[in-house]
């Protein structure tokens, strides 16, 4: 009986990551859209840039239980929404990312202006963006949204259920081999 529960446990442990790691697919928790990214001129979707923490999540059984983690110090926050707070690092990071999306604006000659083509009205878009986040103070409160990835949901239950009725029939045959009827 130890060996069917390992098996059940890590059957629902196979299904349930393909489910959470799907939720990076679909950019959504089960369903619910992540919320889009405020910075303009934002290639691709915010949790998938470079793939690093959908990459980075694990998943352990010890004993009945499974859990998820990852290691990166970003995940929590992303997964569960909250305010961080501002700090000189990042706002050194912030005058950065202005600096090299305002440096990229094309500039007249003879005007001695920005030229008014769709490429520089987006760039200033950014740099805006990026000037107005280093312009916060330190300690000043950002609000990350949530944009769960791995949780709780009514669909959780459902893997459950379908992980469960597929071992049924070896639960059966189990009872049947193992507990005869006294004669």
């Amino acid at each position: 009986m130890n060996e069917l529960i390992k098996n059940i446990i890590q059957d629902t442990k196979v299904k349930l990551t393909e489910e959470f790691d799907r939720n990076f697919e679909t950019k959504s928790f089960f369903g619910a859209p992540w919320s889009a990214s405020k910075a303009p001129n934002h290639k691709g979707t915010l949790m998938m840039r470079t793939g690093a923490l959908r990459k980075s999540i694990r998943s352990k059984v010890s004993g009945t239980t499974i859990t998820w983690s990852s290691s990166l110090p970003y995940a929590g926050i992303h997964n569960e929404g909250g305010e961080i707070e501002v700090t000189a690092k990042m706002k050194r990071f912030f005058w950065a990312m202005y600096y090299k999306s305002a440096g990229a604006v094309s500039y007249s000659i003879k005007k001695k202006a920005a030229n008014n083509t769709q490429r520089n009205q987006r760039l200033s878009a950014e740099a805006n963006y990026w000037k107005s986040l280093a312009l916060m103070k330190v300690g000043a409160k950002l609000k990350i949204e949530k944009r769960q990835f791995i949780g709780d949901h009514p669909q959780v239950g459902v893997i459950i259920n379908h992980v469960m009725a597929a071992h049924t029939p070896d639960i059966e045959n189990y009872i049947k081999n193992h507990l005869k009827p006294k004669k």
